[in-house]
């Protein structure tokens, strides 16, 4: 029997209402800005704080506000040769293009204060792991973060500096034991797996579509980590159609029960919503529904495993009006402990903003009017079907380096 996923009137296990929760935002992050003919555009961020302000979730009785620093140079060293750095800080200053390093292409073309407006970024989410660290908060969400491809020596995919990768070496200075990371973007987390690949400390999982036909083209079943942390890096790469009832299969075929195993102290979440079905640049089906559903799994997850530490980050996603807004809404609804109904409707102001600013129609209500279900692993799966397929490979290569069954 199909089984409901969190999001679609299950009976939640989360505190009703969290007050220790936080969002770091400050408007000036929007300059990670690539131009207007970037598909990654800054308005995405603009219009889900406007939406998640006219809904209450954020400001005056929402979710309290922390500022955004823009992190050092030393912070950045931490993950990033320092020819990276003068390369981009050279190419924000100039306009110099740097093939060497990734700088100047289609996918990341240079702008100005190229480096301030990045290490803006990653101060932001450094930030959300300091607050979530030393207890000032139990929840934390930058929704300009997630910079998920970038590595030690380039830039890649959009992102020029890994700031999830920075905090969790921040957490790991700190004398962190454990971190999990679990990446939901349609593109597989390649530079937070890359940086982490042979640090048992860091479990990396990540649900993406397949590397056959999708950017970066890696995250396959069988890469697990390096010699000295096999079981590190968890992929499950999907097929293209894959809608909301087989991503969530996937997801909780695989996801709580390493997290339930590795038991870590702070779960970090990227929340990439270009899984849906109208992003332009994937070939996932899922709606605002079922990405809404996995939010509030993260969240039961991370009160189950963490002891509620959650840091929160944004990522891809490229359908900025109809999709992109609502999803990270409902993320800093999730994050403040107080879901908004997917029924609801989304507020008149905002519309009249966006058909103003853009000369689009948005969306009306806050979900796309499905109820997300699934069917649980435990029944069995079927091998002629390339989700189950895929799903079981990950499973047989990774849980048993875990001391799980990999069988239902």
């Amino acid at each position: 029997m199909p089984r409901g996923g969190p999001g679609s009137g299950y009976r939640r296990r989360v505190p009703a209402c969290d007050a220790r929760s936080t969002v770091v935002f400050d408007p000036l992050l929007t300059g990670y800005d690539f131009g207007p003919d970037h598909p990654m555009s800054p308005v995405r961020v603009d219009l889900t704080v406007r939406l998640a302000e006219a809904l209450g979730v954020l400001g005056h009785g929402g979710l309290a506000a922390t500022p955004a620093p823009v992190a050092s140079d030393d912070e950045l060293l931490t993950v990033h040769d320092a020819a990276l750095i003068e390369a981009v800080t050279r190419a924000g200053t100039t306009g110099a293009i740097d093939l060497a390093h990734g700088l100047g292409t289609d996918d990341n073309p240079v702008f100005e204060g190229m480096h301030t407006a990045t290490a803006h970024v990653v101060g932001a989410t450094l930030e959300a792991f300091r607050v979530v660290w030393g207890g000032r908060v139990d929840h934390a969400a930058n929704i300009t973060g997630g910079l998920h491809h970038a590595m030690q020596d380039r830039v890649s995919g959009f992102c020029v500096y890994n700031d999830v990768a920075i905090g969790i070496h921040w957490l790991l200075e700190q004398g962190v034991e454990r971190v999990a990371y679990v990446d939901v973007d349609v593109h597989h987390g390649d530079g937070v797996e890359r940086l982490f690949w042979d640090d048992p400390r860091v479990l990396t999982i990540s649900l993406h579509e397949t590397g056959q036909l999708l950017f970066p083209g890696t995250g396959d079943s069988t890469d697990l980590g390096g010699a000295d942390a096999r079981g590190s890096a968890v992929n499950v790469p999907l097929p293209p159609g894959t809608s909301d009832a087989g991503w969530l299969r996937a997801f909780h075929a695989v996801v709580p029960p390493l997290l339930r195993e590795f038991a870590p102290q702070v779960l970090v979440t990227q929340h990439g919503c270009d899984s849906h079905a109208e992003d332009p640049l994937a070939h996932l089906m899922l709606t605002v529904d079922g990405q809404r559903a996995a939010i509030g799994a993260l969240h039961e997850l991370a009160h189950e495993v963490a002891d509620g530490r959650w840091v929160a980050v944004g990522g891809g996603g490229y359908e900025i009006v109809g999709v992109v807004p609502r999803t990270w809404t409902h993320l800093l609804a999730e994050v403040a402990g107080r879901p908004i109904d997917p029924t609801s409707e989304v507020p008149g102001a905002w519309l009249d903003h966006v058909q103003h600013r853009l000369g689009r129609v948005g969306p009306r209500r806050m979900g796309d009017g499905r109820t997300p279900t699934y069917r649980d692993w435990s029944e069995g799966y079927d091998p002629s079907t390339w989700l189950d397929r895929s799903v079981h490979a990950t499973r047989m290569e990774a849980f048993p380096l875990h001391g799980l069954d990999p069988m239902p």
